[in-house]
């Protein structure tokens, strides 16, 4: 083949050589002479390769966006519109700036430790807190440093060690700060009052009162009505110091024949309020108690990630009336720091700004001023019940 192949080109050369010759004569073949028949060379095919798949055409392109199509930014005014102004704390100055030597309460290298009871979501309440020291700061040129205790005994103890020299104690705390370390009570916390369906004293929506209640509450569909419904279940106290959310509610459980330790199936602390009503909503515990009303309290803001928590946990029975939280001293506090630091609070509470940050702790809307024996009438009404907050302190 590959001869053949050679042969035929040799064949296209002399043939293409010779049409570029001067043209001679060719002689008449002879009559007798036959034709030798003329080998036809294979006539070579070009390789022909197969047409290219043609391209799809590419997908056209969106026009950027010109100045002229692109949607105009908001504008300052628009975008204040669209999102509710918070107003910031003033913290103006009440009185004069308190002077503190290095090394003294107050300055920079020895700031005045406050410490808050971990009642609901810790990080908020230690944001709050923050704010709170600042704002204070702002007014006198005092240091603060802000503690949330691990549990409310914590709390207790630093403020008896003299680790923190400000508390923010909840009632039943205070009672036994007091009776242990001698701790001052100085303001109570006034709130707009919280209520729920069920409580005989929800006239007082709103009103600011220096009082709170408890409420123990269950699902919907749980079938618990009353206090002989909770025998055999599972239930959610707050913590061992906690007034509404365990020293109040076992007096009560008491005198309606229930026995915490006997009666219930089991009973656990979850820690704080919210971590009792997330608990119920759960189905983590049958039941439990808190404050009134944890489930749609701003402060403790549980609607926001479970919507539904104040359709489907109710409240089945309340307490009754409590003093209000507070702030406390440490025994001997230097009289002008606890003025300003007093004064300051209450500053903050009459200022919009300030009162926001005292609600996003413990949902404070005022302070009352008060004085050592606030607490006292309460005190007594523990003891009948058989509770004596000195003989629980070691």
């Amino acid at each position: 083949m590959k001869k053949f192949v050679l042969f035929a080109t040799l064949l296209l050369v002399i043939v293409a050589l010779t049409a570029c010759a001067a043209p001679t004569p060719t002689p008449a073949p002879k009559p007798t002479d036959a034709p030798k028949p003329t080998a036809v060379p294979p006539t070579a095919v070009p390789a022909t390769k197969a047409p290219e798949p043609t391209k799809p055409p590419e997908a056209t392109k969106p026009p950027a966006p010109t100045a002229t199509t692109a949607a105009p930014a908001p504008t300052a005014t628009q975008a204040a519109a669209a999102k509710p102004t918070v107003p910031v704390a003033k913290c103006d100055p009440v009185g004069a700036p308190i002077a503190v030597k290095a090394g003294d309460l107050g300055s920079a290298d020895k700031p005045i430790v406050m410490s808050f009871v971990p009642s609901g979501d810790v990080a908020r309440i230690t944001k709050g807190g923050q704010d709170i020291g600042d704002c204070l700061k702002k007014m006198y040129g005092l240091n603060f440093r802000i503690e949330v205790g691990t549990t409310f005994a914590a709390s207790i103890e630093a403020m008896g060690a003299n680790k923190a020299q400000v508390g923010f104690l909840n009632t039943f705390s205070v009672l036994l700060a007091r009776a242990k370390y001698d701790i001052e009570p100085a303001l109570a916390v006034m709130r707009r009052y919280n209520t729920n369906a069920i409580d005989p004293d929800k006239a007082d929506a709103g009103k600011l009162t220096a009082y709170y209640k408890g409420q123990f509450i269950a699902k919907k569909d749980s079938g618990i009505k009353g206090y002989a419904d909770l025998k055999g279940k599972t239930f959610c106290f707050v913590d061992p110091n906690s007034t509404s959310g365990y020293i109040i509610p076992n007096i009560i459980l008491k005198a309606n024949g229930i026995n915490s330790e006997k009666d219930l199936k089991a009973v656990q602390n979850a820690g704080s309020h919210n971590n009792v009503g997330l608990a119920v909503y759960k189905g983590d515990c049958d039941a439990g108690v808190t404050f009134i009303d944890v489930l749609t309290d701003a402060a403790a803001n549980l609607k926001a990630t479970y919507p539904d928590i104040a359709d489907k946990v109710v409240a089945f029975a309340v307490t009754d009336k409590i003093p209000n939280d507070g702030v406390q001293f440490v025994k001997g506090f230097d009289p002008a720091l606890k003025k300003a630091i007093t004064d300051g609070l209450v500053a903050m509470a009459k200022d919009p700004g300030g009162n926001v940050v005292l609600r996003s702790i413990y949902s404070i809307d005022d302070f009352q001023v008060i004085n050592a024996t606030f607490y006292d009438e309460f005190s007594g009404v523990l003891k009948k019940a058989g509770v004596d907050p000195a003989s629980l302190v070691k």
